[in-house]
């Protein structure tokens, strides 16, 4: 497909919403927003989504709730702290395995 082709160049719609991704190996995956090659280059690349783009669900879990999307809520978010991060210990990496523990290995 032409997406396919346009990945070897450039990040696409289809690749980088792989990122967004509710399954934390593909939020942690795909940053690139112009050249993929970063990705690739470090390891953080995937081509699909484990459910695929149709199945996949996106966005941080607190934020699919309707409470939260208030136009108050969404204002004030700024302000009242990052609810919903996470480590980037596993960037890139299945969620069991982290940043430490493959360094840990290596050792």
């Amino acid at each position: 497909s032409v997406d396919r082709v346009l990945r070897l160049l450039v990040v696409t719609p289809d690749m980088h919403r792989v990122h967004h991704s509710v399954i934390i190996r593909e939020t942690n995956s795909n940053f690139g927003f112009n050249f993929p090659w970063w990705d690739r280059l470090f390891g953080t690349y995937r081509d699909q989504p484990a459910a695929g783009h149709l199945g996949m669900t996106i966005g941080l879990s607190h934020y699919r709730r309707s409470e939260r999307l208030t136009l108050v809520r969404l204002l004030l978010l700024p302000f009242t702290g990052r609810p919903g991060r996470y480590s980037l210990d596993s960037i890139g990496l299945d969620p069991e395995q982290s940043v430490k523990d493959r360094l840990k290995k290596k050792e």
